[in-house]
């Protein structure tokens, strides 16, 4: 039975700068576009936000960055308004900056 190894077969006859273009290429085919989100999604992430602060509780962030969706979890411990990002604290008492135009969603953390 033949067996194909890809591209591991022709990367020894290929330049370094081919095989770089060829990995950027894979990489840019992951990546995703910026979802964007309308006034009613602001709106209801506000509600969030408050009702979160006043009670002290845990939530998770996702995020874009880079082409990329991440999370981050943790309590809101600021928000600076003029900047337009919020200061959380991990429950590993680390502190993230998280900018609000970057923010796609916002849920409870149900993990407590």
């Amino acid at each position: 039975m033949l067996k194909d190894r890809g591209n591991i077969k022709w990367v020894s006859m290929m330049l370094p700068e081919h095989v770089e273009l060829l990995r950027e290429y894979h990489e840019s085919l992951q990546k995703h576009e910026k979802p964007i989100l309308d006034e009613q999604k602001y709106e209801e992430f506000n509600d969030i936000i408050c009702e979160a602060m006043a009670e002290n509780r845990l939530l998770q962030f996702a995020y874009y960055r880079q082409g990329e969706v991440k999370t981050l979890v943790g309590r809101i411990h600021y928000v600076d308004a003029l900047k337009r990002e919020l200061r959380i604290v991990t429950p590993a008492d680390e502190i993230c900056m998280l900018k609000m135009d970057d923010m796609i969603e916002i849920e409870y953390d149900c993990r407590v």
